[in-house]
């Protein structure tokens, strides 16, 4: 839509979970969400290697209801895609104000005051993170091979 506001969204995206989807809905009510899709070099660079492709992870977070589109975001770096997108809005979790993510946070402040732009921060969903999904998954394999070791003759 001409003329909407633009949420601008980064997320690796890896496993989806609520938290995913809480951030993508509070960026829709905000205007016309675009996500950021960390590419796999770009997720490698700061933690491991995805377990979902780049191409599966685009075409899952585009499908999401309020998802306007879904463009490569190739560096953990914001501003390249910020300043081709030139968002009203970045919308993250209220995690990064503090730790390593903090100096990230303030380069995309400095860029988005290039055009008036501003950082909405939805409060952090706890609970949940995909880095504990996978040790949960990892968890219940080994549980499960005990299981079926124990049971064997």
């Amino acid at each position: 839509m001409p003329g909407a506001k633009i949420a601008y969204v980064g997320m690796a995206a890896d496993l989806i979970h609520f938290g995913h989807i809480n951030i993508i809905n509070e960026s829709a009510k905000l205007g016309e969400v675009v996500v950021g899709v960390l590419t796999d070099e770009a997720v490698a660079s700061y933690k491991r290697t995805p377990v979902v492709s780049f191409e599966d992870r685009a075409k899952v977070i585009q499908a999401i209801k309020g998802v306007t589109c879904v463009v490569p975001q190739t560096t953990l770096d914001y501003v390249p895609n910020l300043r081709k997108v030139k968002p009203d809005f970045v919308v993250h979790g209220s995690d990064w104000r503090t730790g390593k993510q903090a100096a990230t946070r303030q380069k995309i402040i400095d860029c988005l005051a290039e055009w008036g732009g501003r950082i909405e921060e939805p409060e952090y969903t706890e609970g949940i993170s995909t880095t504990d999904l996978i040790k949960r998954c990892v968890d219940r394999m080994q549980e499960a091979e005990e299981l079926s070791t124990a049971g064997a003759p």
